[in-house]
């Protein structure tokens, strides 16, 4: 029980009088309560006992329950009470030859199942009791030990006459005459004892009786006699041949009428084998390898084996002792607290004490009983040796696993290979005690030095470039040839392998070294060489580490590599869908950034750009899809495309977001984007915007307040629900607008309203310290780097991309401005070109061609809102990036060129403009549409002023 931590146990083995059934004739550590139902169990039940019996196998079940019952006995009935659950109860066959097989059984603490361990030591201590049992034939009991094991100690409550099958001898015992008699002879069931005994009377009995056991016979008899009941008693009676021969005698006390005792009858049965029994068990007990101290009611020592001797003292010295006096156990400190307790709680308890000598280690199994408490002493040094030697194995292990784990995951977030350098670095020189590292990568056929440490820039240098990739002259030829790592533990043993290196090994300062083969899929990328500042050799754990690592940091090099030309196309990809160069318009001056959330292929979706419009206006656009990823970036060139072909359409931003909804939704359920649009007219100086999901723009005016504009943003593209709400605020003369994308004001430790704050106060310190002059493109740009650089993080902690768009407005001056209605006749169109004529030349832009062709587009113009639209009639001149004429009406019908034949009269107006002017279009307003020009201006002719 104490080397496979039970609980308790039982021995059943099978019986010879009654069939089919086991007998349990041993139990340990078990109270009375437990082992009753188990007494007698069918060796065809279901319980481990049987099953490991029956089929010659280890039986196992988690769930302590009551075993089948058999004729007359009801295990159910007398299960104990408030048992815990899931006591475990294993059961190993004890062989017996043939069929006839007993069973050991173990019960194990709630949630305990033994290993493999634990089962083959059951099977060996169930092989060694097989053995000592045919040698002593107890494996094949008589009718008599087995009717005694039935029956269990103490007297029986039913008359002995009533018992069937039981081999013994009825007698008569006539208290008046003395007369003694059976009801059959002697001999038959006691063999050896004189047949004529009965004849004698009780005296001729009596005689044959131990003298040892002859008083507590007498005593038996005479109480029982005088109490009128039944007794029973156990002695040794004399055979003829000198032998004792052991009985067990049951008997009654049958009175007269006036209640006098007249006759004792009773039964004799033979009892020898279960005292030959008992003196084997005692016999084992006393010679078994594990320590066995019986103890009294009083912590007396009753009885203990010669290997509690060699630990206590000898019998005669300690029997009878107080435990506690014993020197050996006095110093184990707190063992009679810890027994005492035990036996408070009736239950059994085990653990592990020092030795007295300090180094060995018992483990002490404490098991209450009705006669005071059994102690059961293993040795169990050896065992603490083991688990000392496992426990430590197993820190270095772990030490080792973490070490290996720490460096996976810093080498699977290294992206370039001085991050796997310095990963290899950190995590190995300390836990290893290394003093240097070199780390080799392989262009073309030779080795250079991609980083080191613990070495100076010299010795680098002097290395670089020095090795072929497999020369065998050189020890990092030497590893990468054989794909091993390669240790040498001197300086001697560096020089005597490979002659010719005295220079390096000179120069290197170190005295011991490892080189790690770096080689992924078959071909050789690198090597890296980890040396110590003095003579070391390495372990074999050691070893092994580095060769787990060295195929470690092969894969972050080569996926350094991969990411290097990763980034290089995600870059690529990402330039090529953001602008190429903003366009410089006197409207606006724009300066962008942006900011991906790291290195590799992982490009975002933020973009921004800045489209002209009609009417000199701009519209300023930025945007973001959620997500990172080549897919994400595509999309948001998609997007981009599609805000552009919009524009072309002069719709109004909400219009323009609602159809950017539409292209996100048919995407999938998965895809989001948010952006945000605006539109700035520089002549009445009004900025219309509308929001999907985006923050509100900053505006810094040109005296330093800064603002954010007002607006409740809508939900992103994808999930929003259209109509969107457009907004328009009036924006003082160059005032400094900032569209940015979230990614620039939040972060893991800063939220978007603290962001938005901090953006606010930067841009009032720039705006400040700007000149009163307004800022060209390259002050924007100056700012953009410095409002980037204060809000994201270092580099490689972004956790999201970052996009930054400036815009310095200009308002468009009156003079530049020139607009008069028109009457609603054909006289329109000459009017028209008056005014154009006399506008032209008032700034200065008469020359005959650009008059002449101004004056035929008007014309044209005015003259197709006369024949298929109604007015009023307005003209428009704008003097900006180009020369602007626009005609308006209330029609809201949108003017297309058609194809004409030579014998159409009509229908050539709008192909006459097309070819006239640089670009033409339609722009609804809210009062009707206008119909605008642009023709480039003549290049000697001055800029307008802004």
């Amino acid at each position: 029980m104490a080397e496979v931590h039970g609980l308790g146990g039982m021995v059943h083995l099978p019986g010879g009088g009654m069939s089919g059934v086991l007998y349990l004739v041993a139990d340990s550590g078990l109270p009375e309560s437990m082992t009753r139902p188990w007494l007698i169990i069918p060796a065809r039940g279901a319980a481990p006992p049987s099953r490991a019996a029956r089929n010659d196998t280890v039986s196992w079940r988690p769930d302590l329950a009551p075993p089948d019952p058999v004729p007359g006995r009801d295990p159910a009935a007398l299960w104990p009470a408030r048992l815990p659950a899931g006591i475990g109860h294993l059961a190993v066959p004890i062989p017996g030859g043939g069929r006839r097989r007993g069973a050991l059984s173990v019960l194990f603490a709630p949630g305990t199942e033994p290993g493999p361990a634990e089962r083959g030591f059951l099977n060996d201590v169930a092989a060694w009791m097989s053995g000592r049992l045919r040698s002593s034939g107890i494996l094949n009991p008589s009718p008599t030990l087995l009717r005694a094991l039935e029956d269990g100690p103490g007297p029986r409550q039913t008359a002995p006459w009533d018992e069937e099958g039981a081999p013994s001898i009825g007698y008569t015992w006539d208290l008046r005459t003395g007369e003694l008699t059976a009801d059959q002879p002697v001999q038959e069931v006691l063999p050896g004892i004189d047949p004529e005994v009965m004849t004698g009377g009780i005296e001729a009995w009596a005689a044959l009786i131990h003298p040892d056991d002859l008083p507590a016979a007498v005593a038996g008899f005479d109480t029982g006699i005088q109490l009128r009941g039944g007794f029973q008693n156990e002695y040794r009676i004399r055979r003829q041949d000198g032998t004792y021969l052991w009985i067990e005698a049951r008997a009654r006390t049958i009175t007269d009428e006036e209640g006098a005792p007249a006759k004792v009858i009773g039964t004799l049965r033979d009892s020898s084998e279960t005292h030959a029994a008992a003196e084997s068990v005692g016999r084992a007990l006393r010679h078994m390898s594990d320590g066995f101290v019986s103890l009294d009611t009083e912590w007396r020592i009753g009885f203990l084996n010669q290997a509690a001797e060699r630990l206590l003292g000898a019998a005669g010295d300690v029997a009878g002792a107080l435990l506690w006096n014993i020197p050996a156990v006095r110093a184990v400190p707190g063992l009679e607290e810890r027994c005492r307790a035990t036996a408070a709680e009736g239950r059994p308890a085990g653990f592990d004490v020092p030795g007295p000598d300090g180094t060995s280690w018992y483990h002490l199994r404490l098991l209450p009983v009705p006669e005071g408490l059994t102690l059961y002493i293993t040795d169990t040094t050896e065992r603490h040796l083991r688990e000392a030697e496992r426990a430590a194995a197993e820190r270095a292990s772990a030490e080792r696993a973490a070490l290996v784990q720490r460096i996976t995951r810093e080498l699977a977030e290294a992206v370039t290979a001085q991050d796997v350098m310095a990963a290899v670095a950190d995590g190995v020189m300390t836990p290893l005690g290394a003093t240097g590292l070199i780390m080799f990568g392989v262009v073309g056929d030779r080795l250079t030095v991609v980083g080191s440490r613990g070495y100076g820039e010299r010795f680098t240098r002097l290395l670089d470039g020095r090795w072929a990739v497999l020369d065998t002259t050189n020890p990092v030829g030497d590893a990468l040839r054989t794909r091993t790592p390669l240790c040498i533990s001197s300086p001697e043993e560096f020089l005597k392998s490979y002659p010719g290196t005295e220079t390096l090994v000179h120069e290197s300062g170190k005295q011991a070294w490892a080189f790690l083969p770096l080689a992924v899929s078959g071909r050789e990328i690198g090597a890296a060489v980890i040396s110590f500042g003095r003579p070391r050799a390495l372990d074999d754990d050691e070893r092994t580490l580095l060769t787990a690592l060295s195929g470690l940091i092969a894969q972050a090099l080569e996926r350094a590599g991969l990411y290097d030309e990763a980034t290089t196309r995600a870059r690529t990809l990402q330039r090529s869908l953001l602008p190429q160069a903003l366009p410089q318009l006197p409207e606006v001056t724009t300066a962008a950034r942006y900011q991906p959330a790291k290195q590799g292929a992982d490009v975002g979706g933020d973009w921004y750009d800045v489209i002209p419009l009609s009417a000199a206006r701009v519209a300023l656009v930025i945007g973001d899809v959620m997500g990172h990823g080549m897919a994400e970036a595509a999309t948001m060139g998609g997007l981009r495309t599609a805000v552009r072909t919009l524009s072309e359409l002069e719709l109004p931003p909400d219009e323009i977001l609602g159809h950017l909804n539409d292209i996100v939704g048919e995407l999938g359920t998965d895809a989001f984007a948010t952006c945000l649009y605006g539109i700035y007219d520089p002549v009445s100086r009004r900025l219309s915007y509308a929001s999907a999901g985006q923050p509100p723009p900053a505006v810094a005016h040109p005296d330093g307040p800064v603002t954010f504009l007002p607006m409740t943003p809508d939900p992103p593209l994808g999930v929003a629900a259209p109509p969107f709400e457009t907004r328009e605020t009036r924006l003082p003369a160059d005032s400094l607008l900032a569209l940015y994308s979230d990614g620039l004001v939040e972060s893991k430790d800063r939220d978007v309203t603290t962001g938005m704050n901090r953006l606010a106060e930067l841009l009032s310190q720039s705006v400040n310290a700007m000149p009163a002059s307004p800022a060209d493109a390259s002050d924007l740009d100056a700012l953009c780097a410095t409002l980037t650089s204060a809000l994201l993080p270092a580099h490689g902690a972004l956790i999201d991309d970052a996009a930054l768009l400036l815009a310095r407005t200009h308002p468009l001056d009156a003079e530049n401005v020139a607009e008069w209605p028109l009457p609603e006749d054909p006289m329109a169109a000459g009017q028209a070109r008056d005014l154009v004529r006399a506008q032209l030349t008032d700034w200065g832009l008469a020359h005959e061609d650009l008059i002449m062709t101004t004056e035929l587009l008007v014309s044209e113009l005015v003259g197709n809102v006369i024949r298929h639209a109604c007015g009023p009639i307005r003209l428009r001149m704008l003097r900006s990036r180009a020369l602007i004429c626009e005609v308006s009406d209330a029609s809201l019908t949108t003017p297309h060129i058609r194809h004409t034949s030579v014998t159409d009269e009509g229908g050539r107006g709008l192909q006459l403009i097309s070819a006239l002017c640089q670009r033409w279009g339609t722009r609804h307003t809210r009062n009707g549409k206008a119909i605008w020009t642009e023709q480039l201006l003549p290049t000697a002719s001055a800029r307008p002023s802004r």
